[in-house]
């Protein structure tokens, strides 16, 4: 297949090129390569004949038209999206711009190619939107989201996702554009940019700094592998029902002081004595002022892309968190070279 993947040199989108791209498939990367987006996530495919980039903000409404035109693809898989629920309280103007109108351009001019198209490659076509699981809002002690849970965001960044969700649909239902939306869980595992709880509190260790913890560290969430999701959105681009959400999770709820105890223990185990690693690491967690509006609780029911698709997670609660801080004792020039930049691990999203 011709794939087109937008924001794929961000996290999951580096990690979902590198899998499309081995699988023999033609991909073209369109990103606009935000404070997030970092193509040395990519060097080890950056050379393969299947592999193209094009840096393109897809809020550019004429780009995206001409980029789609260009490129012929028999599927798109939308992951472009701001996506740091603090940075959302700080500046949600660009949440707007980039996960709601950046989607309309996408769904306007994948629409107005898929017109174009022969019969045979209009049934072919897909348009996969990838979204999350905070715009349902929060669960209390028990209960999980289902495709059917109604949505309740809290945040700017859960309301800018959740209203591309509604766009996304919107197309399938009145245009009959081949949309399909899932729904994911907390990601973690390689190159994920070091504002996110996991690489702050491996970063925060081999610096010797404090790690925070928002209010008690009692929310919960469902951690979810990277490459187990990605092998996911694989699986709903080319077996999915079109009009469908499928959810995704990982089968691994923790709340988050218990999250950053699991990593502080692995990072005692695995880190090499020529690091400089306070023992034990856990003397660093520091409970700080809680995010406002923060959620109490996320859980997903992934049982309908079990039943239906056949997917369900590999990674347990030990073996993906293993996973994940060997890769960043294995690779510490990848996030030096960001901590070098603006970025120095500082809090953001008080709300103040």
């Amino acid at each position: 297949m011709r794939i087109l993947i937008t924001g794929g040199a961000g996290f999951i989108g580096s990690n979902l090129v590198r899998r499309m791209v081995r699988q023999g498939h033609e991909v073209l990367n369109v990103d606009k390569l935000t404070y997030a987006g970092n193509l040395s996530s990519l060097t080890d495919i950056a050379d393969c004949s299947n592999y193209r980039f094009a840096q393109i903000d897809i809020v550019d409404a004429a780009a995206v038209g001409e980029t789609i035109e260009g490129f012929r693809p028999h599927g798109i898989m939308h992951l472009a999206a701001e996506s740091h629920v603090d940075r959302s309280i700080d500046g949600p103007g660009q949440f707007i711009q980039t996960n709601v109108v950046g989607t309309f351009n996408l769904l306007h001019a994948a629409l107005n190619y898929w017109r174009q198209v022969d019969q045979a490659s209009q049934a072919r076509f897909r348009f996969l939107h990838v979204s999350t699981d905070e715009v349902y809002g929060s669960l209390g002690a028990t209960g999980l989201f289902t495709e059917n849970t109604p949505y309740d965001p809290h945040s700017p960044y859960s309301a800018s996702k959740a209203s591309s969700d509604h766009l996304a649909r919107a197309w399938h239902d009145t245009y009959g554009l081949p949309v399909l939306v899932t729904n994911c869980s907390n990601n973690y595992g390689p190159h994920q940019f070091p504002e996110k709880l996991i690489p702050v509190v491996i970063l925060k260790c081999l610096r010797g700094e404090p790690i925070p913890v928002y209010g008690q560290g009692e929310n919960v969430r469902d951690w979810l592998y990277v490459e187990d999701h990605c092998e996911a959105l694989d699986l709903v681009l080319h077996k999915g029902c079109p009009g469908q959400t499928y959810n995704i999770g990982g089968n691994n709820e923790l709340r988050n002081i218990d999250l950053v105890h699991t990593l502080c223990d692995l990072m005692d185990e695995l880190s090499s004595k020529n690091l400089n690693v306070q023992s034990p690491a856990s003397s660093l967690i520091t409970f700080v002022t809680d995010r406002p509006g923060h959620d109490l609780r996320y859980a997903i029911d992934a049982s309908k892309i079990e039943r239906e698709l056949g997917w369900s997670p590999k990674q347990d609660h030990q073996s993906g968190f293993r996973k994940t801080v060997q890769w960043y004792l294995d690779n510490q020039p990848w996030w030096q070279n960001i901590l070098s930049g603006n970025y120095r691990l500082e809090r953001l999203g008080t709300g103040s």
